[in-house]
Protein backbone atom coordinates (compact mmCIF):
# COMPACT_ATOMS: atom_id res chain seq x y z
CA UNK A 1 0.00 0.00 0.00
CA UNK A 2 0.93 3.42 -0.77
CA UNK A 3 1.83 5.81 1.77
CA UNK A 4 1.53 9.24 -0.12
CA UNK A 5 -1.80 10.54 0.51
CA UNK A 6 -2.24 11.23 -3.25
CA UNK A 7 -1.36 8.04 -4.22
CA UNK A 8 -3.57 6.10 -2.08
CA UNK A 9 -6.46 7.99 -3.42
CA UNK A 10 -5.52 7.22 -6.95
CA UNK A 11 -5.44 3.65 -6.33
CA UNK A 12 -9.15 4.17 -5.07
CA UNK A 13 -10.28 6.02 -7.90
CA UNK A 14 -8.47 3.15 -10.05
CA UNK A 15 -10.40 0.67 -8.36
CA UNK A 16 -13.19 2.62 -9.23
CA UNK A 17 -13.05 2.79 -12.46
CA UNK A 18 -12.07 -0.73 -13.22
CA UNK A 19 -14.95 -1.93 -12.02
CA UNK A 20 -17.34 0.46 -13.91
CA UNK A 21 -15.30 -0.76 -16.85
CA UNK A 22 -15.71 -4.11 -16.43
CA UNK A 23 -19.47 -3.39 -15.84
CA UNK A 24 -19.62 -1.64 -19.39
CA UNK A 25 -17.16 -4.65 -21.01
CA UNK A 26 -19.96 -6.89 -19.67
CA UNK A 27 -22.90 -4.97 -20.90
CA UNK A 28 -21.45 -4.95 -24.62
CA UNK A 29 -20.66 -8.79 -24.60
CA UNK A 30 -24.09 -9.42 -23.19
CA UNK A 31 -25.61 -6.94 -25.95
CA UNK A 32 -23.61 -8.64 -28.62
CA UNK A 33 -24.44 -12.41 -27.34
CA UNK A 34 -27.76 -11.90 -27.65
CA UNK A 35 -27.84 -10.37 -31.15
CA UNK A 36 -25.47 -12.93 -32.29
CA UNK A 37 -28.02 -15.38 -30.92
CA UNK A 38 -30.78 -13.81 -33.03
CA UNK A 39 -28.82 -14.10 -36.32
CA UNK A 40 -28.25 -17.94 -35.59
CA UNK A 41 -31.80 -18.22 -34.90
CA UNK A 42 -32.03 -16.28 -38.28
CA UNK A 43 -34.79 -13.56 -36.94
CA UNK A 44 -33.76 -11.34 -39.24
CA UNK A 45 -36.79 -8.75 -37.76
CA UNK A 46 -35.13 -8.70 -34.33
CA UNK A 47 -31.40 -8.49 -35.42
CA UNK A 48 -32.03 -5.45 -37.80
CA UNK A 49 -34.00 -4.23 -34.82
CA UNK A 50 -30.73 -5.06 -32.21
CA UNK A 51 -28.57 -3.29 -34.56
CA UNK A 52 -28.75 -0.22 -33.50
CA UNK A 53 -29.13 -0.72 -30.19
CA UNK A 54 -25.84 -2.64 -29.94
CA UNK A 55 -23.86 -0.10 -32.01
CA UNK A 56 -24.84 2.17 -29.30
CA UNK A 57 -24.34 0.51 -26.41
CA UNK A 58 -20.53 0.07 -28.32
CA UNK A 59 -20.43 3.88 -29.04
CA UNK A 60 -21.18 4.83 -25.29
CA UNK A 61 -18.62 2.19 -24.15
CA UNK A 62 -15.90 3.80 -26.49
CA UNK A 63 -17.06 7.40 -25.62
CA UNK A 64 -16.03 6.50 -22.01
CA UNK A 65 -12.62 5.18 -22.66
CA UNK A 66 -13.39 1.67 -22.27
CA UNK A 67 -12.81 0.82 -26.05
CA UNK A 68 -10.60 2.57 -29.04
CA UNK A 69 -11.88 3.51 -31.79
CA UNK A 70 -10.27 0.97 -34.48
CA UNK A 71 -12.18 -2.09 -31.73
CA UNK A 72 -15.34 -0.47 -31.84
CA UNK A 73 -15.32 -0.25 -35.49
CA UNK A 74 -14.07 -3.76 -36.04
CA UNK A 75 -16.75 -4.85 -33.81
CA UNK A 76 -19.39 -2.68 -35.62
CA UNK A 77 -17.92 -4.10 -38.51
CA UNK A 78 -18.55 -7.49 -37.93
CA UNK A 79 -21.46 -6.95 -36.42
CA UNK A 80 -23.28 -5.60 -39.33
CA UNK A 81 -21.71 -8.12 -41.59
CA UNK A 82 -23.67 -10.89 -40.03
CA UNK A 83 -26.80 -9.25 -40.41
CA UNK A 84 -25.65 -8.27 -44.19
CA UNK A 85 -25.03 -12.47 -45.01
CA UNK A 86 -27.76 -13.43 -43.11
CA UNK A 87 -30.34 -11.18 -45.45
CA UNK A 88 -28.07 -12.09 -48.25
CA UNK A 89 -28.76 -16.23 -47.11
CA UNK A 90 -32.65 -15.05 -47.61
Amino acid sequence: MANIKSQKKRILITKKENTNNISKRSKVKNMIKKYETAIAENNVELATEMLPQVVSVIDSAKSDGVYKQNTVSRKVAHLSKLLSDLKKAE
